[in-house]
């Protein structure tokens, strides 16, 4: 009988769940933004109201805003990391290649976690984790075959991915690296409002709001479904997540990602879906599958 492995609780699966799809629809949404939004503003805008949002709710919640002196560095090197690395590798990536191939190459990201857990944080790599890592880079591999002379051409668009996933990986292990005074919303808000800080200068210099027109309607509802699901629910829960599970569990956990971005952005974009993409959406989903389930153990 297959049960969840006994250091993943059943809610914790379906929270991975939970933030893999959001994240996973999020890459089309994004694409798609793309078309009627400038990427510098469009990040800013979601990063400011997320931070707003965040700072609204952990009040509400009667939590500490209140960031102690000695973790100010910290805390402004995970968020860029995390918030503007990330996020603005993946949206200029997105600028050069499809949403389907973009997501498959930043979730290259298990890869690096995994090397700077081991590393850094003397985390011990298991068995299974081992496995599912081979798997999920076999699918990813095949993946990436596919138009393989146009991305020896301009590799940018794979290279920013790439660089993508490093950031995120660099920003994971670093959560995992101290025991953070703030809860985890009011550190997700101080996250956000360093990458806001970060990104606004660069929108004022090269993306002028005079020179901008209005976007359409369905625009500003997908910005809305943008941040409300993937950039602040998301965020909150990975948070939570990320403190109390192993670092190379959580990351090969949200390969779901992927899987729910290549199908979304094969439904809503209309972007091929071809043998490549299959065998790397099974690949992965085994991945996630050896990672985190195992026969005859029990869930606690």
């Amino acid at each position: 009988m297959i049960k969840l492995k006994s250091n993943i609780k059943p809610t914790d699966a379906l929270a991975l769940l939970f933030i893999g799809t959001l994240w996973g629809i999020n890459w089309p949404a994004v694409k798609f933004l793309l078309t009627s939004i400038e990427p510098l503003t469009m990040r800013a805008i979601s990063f400011t109201a997320a931070a707003f949002m965040l700072a609204i709710i952990a009040r509400l919640l009667n939590q500490s805003l209140h960031l102690p002196k000695s973790e100010a560095l910290p805390t402004l090197l995970t968020g860029l990391f995390l918030i503007f690395g990330f996020n603005g590798l993946t949206t200029f990536g997105q600028l050069i290649v499809e949403a389907s191939k973009a997501t498959i190459i930043a979730y290259t990201m298990p890869s690096f976690t995994a090397i700077l857990a081991a590393v850094y944080l003397r985390e011990r790599i298991k068995f299974n984790v081992v496995v599912g890592l081979i798997i999920s880079m076999f699918g990813l591999s095949i993946l990436a075959l596919e138009g393989v002379s146009s991305s020896i051409s301009n590799p940018t668009g794979p290279i920013l991915m790439l660089l993508a996933a490093l950031s995120w990986a660099i920003a994971n292990v670093g959560l995992k690296s101290r025991e953070w005074a703030l809860k985890p919303l009011p550190l997700t808000m101080w996250f956000f409002i360093f990458s806001s800080l970060a990104i606004w200068p660069l929108v004022f210099i090269f993306e002028p709001i005079t020179t901008q027109t209005w976007p359409n309607k369905m625009a500003i509802w997908v910005l809305l479904f943008h941040i409300l699901g993937p950039m602040i629910t998301c965020y909150i829960v990975w948070s939570f997540l990320a403190a109390k599970l192993p670092t190379t569990t959580t990351t090969i956990s949200i390969l779901i990602a992927p899987v729910v971005g290549v199908m979304s952005s094969a439904w809503l974009l209309e972007e091929a879906l071809n043998w490549q993409k299959f065998i790397a959406l099974v690949a992965i989903v085994l991945s996630i599958s050896f990672v985190t389930l195992t026969s005859g153990s029990k869930a606690k």
